[in-house]
């Protein structure tokens, strides 16, 4: 997609920093995200220490306060927990703040910009840039990296869930002249409040189809209501079964997986899964098979219990931990049946409010609930001829419901050609009046090195003093 930003003021542009190199716009430099500020990690924070706050509770973030996006972090996202006495290291205002352990990263990397004084959750490390570096752009930077992060995570063998910190520090960005860095993100977020205002008025067409289909999900069920009523363990193949997760395979060779979005989205495509180490002896019994159904045993509150039903080949994938699978004696039921049955919203919200999980975890369902869940159940016949009529009117909101996915996956594509136009030289025009970044990261090596060379203050011992009683006797 061809983006319309900014202008050429000559010169060739550089490439995104995507594992290939360009040559450089006007006034720009390289350097490594480690070279751009100092790198520090969380921890639990402590009370007794200084009253940051007027309440006396020190500002904690942890990843469950960060956005799908870059955002300023504003104090109502603070996590202000009750503490203990360990030692804790505030991180300044000005500084990124970055989640490197956490099932959020599982296909994002959550940046935040910090404008007040702040303690992390052991999960993320913040960096504080060096003077010159401004801390608003280089949660930017580190957002249109993130193709790149999370596909050299892959390629090293650590999961998605942890990125490995020294390696991120490795990586390569171009820096632009300092006010050119100011100008990058006053443009950046002006462009995109406009690209939100359209994605919230996606989201809500989204909902509306959702709701749509559950509204004719819930009819079709309904109208069954006098027929005899069974509970989903009676109308089982088989028991209901966990499914397992294993690391992503490092060379790509392995057992493909489901995630999660093939059944939020009710989509068993190919994007929608990952190749992964699996023991295939463990999971010998966890291979896909036609109208096998599976619900989320856990997820976020609006999505635990969502479920899909899938149609396609034998044996192409298996499914992970947090799926349950629901095979159903198709002499008593037929599985499209049942799968509609699980979308209602009578039985999404019993899922929900039987949800269990602790305080900042995702909420779950276990086997018992899934199993006791009840419906009526007609005959057979009765139970197709209902099917066929859902698939009517669900055939008749497809078109707008794809137009819906087909502008959001638009979006998501302007996203990236902002930030490649950012980032590669070409949102804002360059000023030659601007002092080069190369000046600018002279500066702040120099002083490294200056502060690495400096002899290192040790703080004086305090002698020891023995416990009362124990004093050492005079010679």
């Amino acid at each position: 997609m061809t983006l319309g930003l900014g202008s050429d003021s000559g010169g060739t542009r550089g490439e995104l920093p995507d594992g290939t190199r360009g040559d450089l716009p006007e006034g720009w430099a390289r350097a490594t995200l480690g070279e751009l500020g100092e790198w520090y990690g969380g921890g639990t924070p402590s009370k007794k220490r200084p009253e940051f706050w007027n309440d006396g509770t020190i500002p904690w973030l942890s990843p469950k306060d960060m956005g799908p996006d870059v955002l300023v972090a504003t104090q109502d996202l603070i996590h202000e927990s009750a503490l203990d006495d360990s030692p804790v290291k505030l991180v300044p205002a000005g500084s990124v703040a970055l989640v490197v352990r956490s099932g959020i990263l599982e296909r994002k990397v959550p940046v935040t910009y910090i404008p007040f004084d702040v303690t992390l959750n052991q999960d993320m490390k913040a960096v504080v840039p060096h003077e010159g570096i401004d801390g608003r752009w280089l949660a930017w930077a580190v957002r249109a990296q993130e193709h790149h992060i999370l596909e050299n995570c892959r390629k090293r063998g650590t999961t998605v869930a942890s990125l490995e910190v020294p390696w991120l520090m490795d990586t390569e960005v171009l820096v632009p002249p300092a006010e050119e860095q100011r100008r990058i993100v006053a443009e950046i977020e002006q462009q995109i409040s406009h690209i939100e205002a359209g994605e919230e008025a996606l989201v809500d067409a989204r909902r509306l189809t959702s709701e749509l289909r559950s509204s004719i999900a819930d009819a079709a069920v309904s109208q069954h209501s006098q027929s005899p009523w069974t509970k989903l363990q009676e109308i089982l193949r088989e028991p209901l079964r966990n499914g397992v997760s294993a690391k992503a395979a490092p060379d790509g060779v392995g057992v493909r997986t489901l995630t999660l979005t093939a059944v939020t989205k009710n989509d068993f495509d190919s994007r929608f899964t990952k190749v992964t180490s699996a023991d295939p002896n463990r999971v010998k019994n966890l291979w896909l098979e036609d109208q096998d159904i599976f619900v989320q045993r856990s997820n976020s509150a609006e999505l635990v219990g969502t479920s899909a039903i899938y149609r396609g080949d034998k044996n192409w994938a298996i499914y992970p931990d947090l799926l349950i699978r629901v095979r159903v004696d198709q002499s008593r039921a037929l599985p499209e049946y049942v799968a509609l049955a699980l979308r209602t919203n009578r039985i999404l919200f019993y899922f929900r409010q039987n949800a269990r999980g602790l305080s900042g975890s995702m909420p779950k369902i276990d086997q018992t609930t899934i199993d006791n869940v009840d419906f009526p159940l007609p005959s057979l016949p009765r139970q197709r001829e209902t099917v066929e009529w859902v698939m009517q009117q669900e055939a008749a909101i497809a078109p707008l419901a794809a137009s819906v996915i087909a502008a959001q996956e638009e979006s998501t594509e302007l996203r990236a050609a902002l930030l490649h136009a950012a980032f590669t030289g070409t949102l804002v025009p360059q000023n030659p009046a601007d002092e080069p970044a190369s000046a600018l990261l002279d500066r702040i090596r120099a002083a490294r090195a200056t502060a690495q060379a400096a002899p290192r203050k040790r703080t004086p011992r305090k002698p020891r003093t023995a416990p009362p009683g124990q004093e050492e006797l005079p010679q």
